[in-house]
């Protein structure tokens, strides 16, 4: 899986005309330099400042050569308007401007970072370049918490240009709404489908080493999960369906995979792969089940975006307030109950045809969580995303069984609107309220946000 500390390129700007208070914004860009070296990020900052087109250019190689996957962009002192196409052309990624604070006292103009910020950020909307914007003191929690979340963007951005994301088999029956375009995801998203046929699958299953089924079920065993109705005679499949699952996600260097979880696995098999997807998404694998490319994607993006772990649900009832998430037993552990509580996380059977395995489990109460998913209708992608509460279910449902409830909404109209904008029926949950963050990365996709 790809690391989500991305390596910062740090260009300072610097200018060729005297002006403006040199020694305040020396004293910027230190602050800046001990705040990055303090962060979690890995940053490469090219010598000398770069002031005109051929530094700049020379800056640009040196961010390339060092592997850089996001580029920072400083004036402490305002540079150069001509600068900004110059980096459109040369930085194909999103950039973060950062314009710093002017010297508070005194009657001076000390640095125009912001004038100077908003002359690239304008120049470079023209050119219909994304970039990310924040403004604020390096020293401030405010400002770290800004730059984390604008990079955050930048990066998802850039990876999910470069993702591939793999289809085993098909949609599942019926389910039209799951159907990818290949050329739509690329022409819009850049991203890649990689489709593989359902036979490969099953025929990987049976073929997984026994020496790694049986250690892979001594982890499982491990994680001291219940069991309800079904027994360790039933953990060797389970194995082997996480194992060929994610020896295909890491062998075709998949970002993230759908695929066709039934009728066939559990009709040839005798069980659902359930318990090997709720695994792989609490490591970090973005998986969906049904088939759901596009929902895989938008798991993809919630872990790309750092925002943990999540899954698919469906969207089961609601009334005026709240929505009843149901899926069959699928939700990440970090997102349920805890173990060994009357309604963590227990293997069982299929509330339908009663065969293993699935993890029932009730989504943790009064907890922050945002819905959001990722479309495509009217030759387009979309992307819209709700931040709710979680309750304690009204009904004890087998499988994945959540109550959430939205405020200042009213979620009967809503339903209606999401409908007619096309919405397939499956919602990405993640924890943690992320709205502000999604609406961001939508802006830099150009994707339509549907509010």
């Amino acid at each position: 899986m790809t690391s989500n500390i991305p390596r910062l390129g740090v260009l300072f700007l610097g200018r060729k005309r005297p002006g403006f208070d040199p020694q305040w914004g020396a004293r910027m860009e230190r602050a800046v330099r001990e705040t990055l070296e303090k962060s979690a990020f890995s940053c490469f900052v090219p010598e000398p400042k770069a002031n005109d087109d051929a530094s700049l250019r020379r800056a640009l190689a040196d961010c390339r050569r060092e592997r850089c996957e996001v580029l920072v962009v400083l004036q402490t002192t305002m540079s150069d308007g001509r600068l900004s196409p110059i980096l459109a052309q040369g930085w194909d990624a999103p950039l973060v401007l950062w314009a710093t604070p002017e010297e508070p006292a005194g009657a001076m103009i000390s640095s125009c970072s912001l004038v100077g910020t908003h002359v690239f950020a304008a120049t470079l909307r023209q050119l219909q370049r994304p970039f990310e914007l924040l403004y604020g003191d390096p020293g401030d929690a405010r400002t770290g918490r800004a730059l984390e979340e604008a990079v955050s963007v930048a990066v998802a951005v850039q990876r999910l240009h470069n993702g591939k994301v793999g289809l085993v088999g098909q949609h599942a029956p019926g389910f039209i709404d799951l159907h990818a375009d290949p050329f739509q995801l690329n022409r819009e998203l850049g991203v890649q489908l990689h489709h593989f046929g359902l036979q490969e699958y099953l025929d990987a299953v049976p073929q997984m080493p026994e020496d790694a089924v049986g250690d892979d079920v001594a982890r499982v065993r491990e994680m001291g999960l219940p069991m309800e109705d079904v027994t360790e005679d039933d953990l060797p499949l389970q194995s082997r369906f996480y194992l060929a699952m994610r020896h295909m996600m890491e062998e075709q260097s998949l970002d993230a995979l759908a695929l066709r979880c039934w009728p066939e696995i559990p009709n040839i098999f005798g069980q659902w792969p359930y318990l090997a997807m709720v695994r792989l998404s609490s490591e970090g694998y973005p998986i969906a089940l049904e088939g759901d490319v596009d929902g895989a994607l938008s798991c993809w993006m919630g872990e790309a975006l750092g925002l943990g772990r999540g899954y698919l649900s469906d969207w089961l009832e609601h009334s005026a307030k709240t929505i009843t998430l149901w899926h069959p037993g699928n939700a990440p552990l970090s997102l349920c109950e805890p173990v060994g509580s009357a309604r963590g996380p227990r293997l069982a059977r299929h509330f339908n045809d009663r065969k293993p395995l699935v993890v029932n489990a009730d989504l943790a109460a009064d907890q922050p969580v945002t819905l959001f998913r990722l479309w495509r209708c009217d030759n387009r992608y979309h992307l819209m995303a709700e931040e709710a509460q979680t309750l304690v279910p009204r009904r004890n449902l087998m499988g994945t069984n959540g109550l959430v409830e939205v405020a200042g909404r009213d979620v009967e109209a809503w339903f209606d609107d999401l409908c007619h904008a096309g919405m397939p029926h499956h919602l990405a949950v993640f924890g943690g309220h992320h709205g502000h963050v999604l609406r961001r990365f939508a802006r830099a996709m150009n994707i339509n946000w549907v509010t």
